[in-house]
């Protein structure tokens, strides 16, 4: 599943190609591609601007423009027209600008008609991705949007020590808890704990505020390289683009079940947290 420095670097790559495009037509192909209210996917985002497109946590959101018409002339309230479209790629879910005329793919799931002749589709081989429009309503309702956690690139290094000191959880599962901290996955996990050198089944209330410290340190570190390099593909992710990301190359612990420690030599070890194969340094992560 995409995380945090993934979806970051596809918003990146979209807005380029969407700014400033109007949204013209919406057809939706899959019934479970869609979340929340289809009337409002379907009919209140016609001839509505694309403003910006950028991430929370591991959703991919795009800002649209406020109908500049009176409230008496809309067919629904005003607090019910959605601000943003929100995707959760999942598994496999991908987002591309194709040129005017493009038929949609075997996986297409939804079609975006844009002003310039372009369109977006919303593919997804496994159907376990969705798009949502949030309107004010949506945002109250959505218990998911509710409860996500802070930005870890964004959190001070004082308030992230916070959510972990009173956390009985063992500190990959904390990590992994999208209402903990959102946008981390199994990938920048098991990395940064190697980096601050803690292992992955600690109680998170037994580390103490030195190494929850550095361990904010080192995620934000891991976070902004996987960024600059694109993310990292491991079988589905590629990029606005199409491209695969690189940071893979760099992985020190995560998929190298059996193989040696980078830094001290020593087999790397294996066990399930959270229910996630997690791969770690008995000698490097005391």
């Amino acid at each position: 599943m995409p995380e945090l420095p993934e979806v970051e670097t596809i918003a990146s790559g979209l807005w380029p190609m969407l700014a400033g495009q109007t949204i013209e037509d919406v057809t939706i192909l899959n019934d479970s591609s869609v979340e929340g209210r289809r009337y409002a996917l379907e009919n209140l985002i016609t001839g509505r601007e694309i403003t910006h497109v950028h991430r929370r946590g591991k959703l991919l959101l795009m800002d649209l423009s406020i109908p500049e018409v009176y409230e008496h002339e809309l067919p629904v309230p005003r607090s019910e027209y959605p601000l943003q479209l929100a995707f959760h790629l999942k598994m496999s879910g991908r987002l591309f600008v194709h040129p005017v005329g493009t038929p949609p793919a075997r996986h297409t799931r939804i079609i975006f008609d844009l002003s310039n002749g372009n369109r977006l589709f919303f593919d997804d081989v496994r159907k376990f991705g969705f798009c949502r429009a949030l309107a004010p309503c949506d945002y109250l309702n959505w218990q998911f949007w509710q409860q996500l956690g802070p930005e870890p690139l964004v959190i001070n290094t004082d308030r992230f020590v916070s959510l972990f000191q009173s956390r009985r959880t063992r500190i990959k599962a904390a990590l992994l808890d999208q209402k903990v901290i959102a946008g981390i996955g199994n990938i920048y996990a098991d990395e940064s704990l190697f980096r601050a050198g803690i292992r992955p089944d600690k109680p998170s209330n037994e580390i103490s505020q030195k190494s929850l410290r550095l361990l904010h340190v080192k995620l934000k570190e891991v976070l902004k390289q996987a960024i600059r390099e694109c993310g990292s593909s491991i079988r589905d992710y590629r990029d606005a683009h199409g491209d695969a990301g690189a940071f893979q190359n760099n992985f020190l612990v995560y998929g190298r079940t059996g193989q040696n420690c980078r830094v001290c030599g020593n087999p790397l070890k294996t066990e399930k947290v959270a229910g996630r194969t997690t791969v770690f340094c008995g000698t490097c992560q005391k």
